[in-house]
């Protein structure tokens, strides 16, 4: 099993520029997207957090660029987890094309989320959720310690 969670996608043309490649804040997008079907596939409870009190927010989101894609390309989209704080999160997201010679890795981001909880005007930092942590543990680079993930499961 891949220690990454993976989305797949077809590019479009309305992700290209005038020169026919695409357009860098789609890379961004895409690691938004990744993230946003992690939940809704690995992690359902958090998203139901996420309509009461939860708040992810997005602290550093960046990516760089080692080939270009055109419109049709297939593409991997792969997020791991790279760090783990009691209220912060890091993913990283390679971007793989995908071909029948092989596959050929064409960026990289990064990622950062601060859980926060409570109302706008009074946001607080708050614990990264168990299960997310829990759905987060296969994902999980080497550098992540498996007691930083289940800290509070008993």
């Amino acid at each position: 099993m891949a220690n990454y969670y993976e989305i797949r996608h077809t590019v479009g043309f309305e992700e290209t520029n005038l020169v026919g490649n695409v357009y860098y804040v789609n890379y961004l997008r895409w690691q938004g997207r990744c993230r946003e079907m992690f939940l809704k596939n690995e992690a359902p409870a958090v998203l139901k957090e996420v309509q009461e009190d939860l708040k992810l927010f997005t602290l550093k989101a960046e990516c760089e660029f080692f080939a270009e894609i055109t419109a049709f390309d297939e593409l991997s989209i792969r997020m791991r987890l790279d760090e783990l704080t009691q209220t912060q999160v890091q993913f990283t997201f390679d971007y793989v094309k995908l071909a029948e010679d092989g596959e050929t890795l064409v960026a990289r981001g990064v990622q950062r989320i601060a859980c926060m909880r409570g109302p706008n005007t009074n946001t607080v930092p708050s614990r990264v959720p168990l299960e997310l942590r829990k759905a987060l543990a296969p994902y999980a680079g080497a550098g992540i310690s498996p007691k930083a993930l289940y800290a509070d499961a008993a």
